[in-house]
């Protein structure tokens, strides 16, 4: 992973306004979406969003900057007192350490196993007399350093996939493609870890796949939490006169009474239509949008004529 300024193409002393400017305008060129051809766009979207989550977040980027974590936000082992030895993070967020052996190595002519018993005695070995069966802080192989392999992939997924889930095909920087299962209720943002699925090194175990989801933008659903918003196109006579009205929902459409003389800008619940997330399901919240019809309209002009003199109103009074 490269370093996230660079990614993104900031200063080091870049603003937080200037990092998330830069960030979105990257992601939005960069979108798989935006670039269906290229089938090194969906790693390049992926390492663009790695970026902006470190140095888009003020804790993360101090964090990164102290170089406390490196580029995707693993620690970083800071050696021993005095000592330089390189180390990955382990299970339970303490650290594994795989050093090389071998004849002649190591400080001295000696091994690093050797240094080590030096530094803190005979608990590395489990006693003077031997291994006692307790497990050792430390590993050592004779096959080198640990090495990071996993892989990060970006899936768009659309608002439907994301509530009901369903398969999708991922391609990754391998060149590799394979089925995802979507879990229902994912949200953007959201990572999805494959096992074993990442890339592979002899002598190694395989690393994960890292998928992070992100959602395209619907055309007529705007996300609000577990709420979804819509504008309602209504007709003139709709307005004034009222009627029932069509809705779409997530699953089928709904119709909606709609009042007589209601306003544009008027907005309805319909309760339970929203996302289900955490157990609960949101509300869809329609707002009505008066459209008048296209072109001019002779008639309709002429009635408005006769209704403004006979009913004149002012709606912006109270705007001084």
């Amino acid at each position: 992973m490269r370093d996230p300024y660079e990614v993104l193409g900031v200063q080091r002393s870049a603003s937080a306004a200037t990092i998330k400017s830069a960030y979105r305008k990257l992601a939005k060129k960069h979108h798989p979406d935006n670039n269906k051809n290229d089938p090194k766009a969906a790693a390049r979207f992926a390492e663009i969003n790695t970026a902006n989550e470190i140095i888009g977040d003020e804790d993360k980027r101090k964090q990164f900057d102290r170089g406390e974590i490196d580029a995707e936000g693993k620690p970083r082992f800071q050696g021993f007192p005095g000592g330089g030895a390189g180390g990955r993070a382990g299970p339970g967020g303490g650290f594994e350490y795989s050093f090389r052996g071998g004849p002649g190595g190591g400080m001295g002519g000696g091994s690093f196993e050797d240094i080590l018993n030096s530094m803190f005695g005979n608990a590395a070995r489990g006693g003077a007399g031997g291994r006692t069966g307790r497990a050792s802080p430390f590993e050592f192989d004779g096959g080198g350093v640990g090495v990071d392999l996993d892989l990060s992939v970006a899936m768009t997924v659309s608002l439907e996939e994301s509530v009901r889930g369903g398969d999708k095909r991922v391609r990754l920087p391998t060149g590799r493609e394979l089925n995802v299962k979507i879990p229902p209720g994912v949200t953007a943002g959201q990572q999805i870890r494959l096992k074993g699925q990442g890339d592979t090194a002899q002598g190694h175990p395989p690393g994960d796949l890292l998928i992070t989801i992100s959602i395209t933008p619907h055309p007529f659903f705007k996300v609000d939490g577990n709420d979804l918003r819509i504008d309602l196109p209504v007709t003139l006579y709709e307005a004034v006169l009222g009627g029932k009205v069509r809705v779409p929902t997530l699953g089928s459409a709904v119709e909606l009474s709609i009042p007589k003389n209601t306003s544009s800008g008027r907005t309805f619940r319909l309760k339970g239509k929203g996302l289900p997330k955490a157990g609960a399901v949101g509300d869809l919240y329609v707002t009505t949008r008066i459209i008048l019809p296209d072109g001019n309209d002779a008639e309709l002009e002429a009635l408005m004529q006769t209704w403004r003199e006979r009913n004149p109103y002012n709606p912006r009074s109270d705007l001084g």
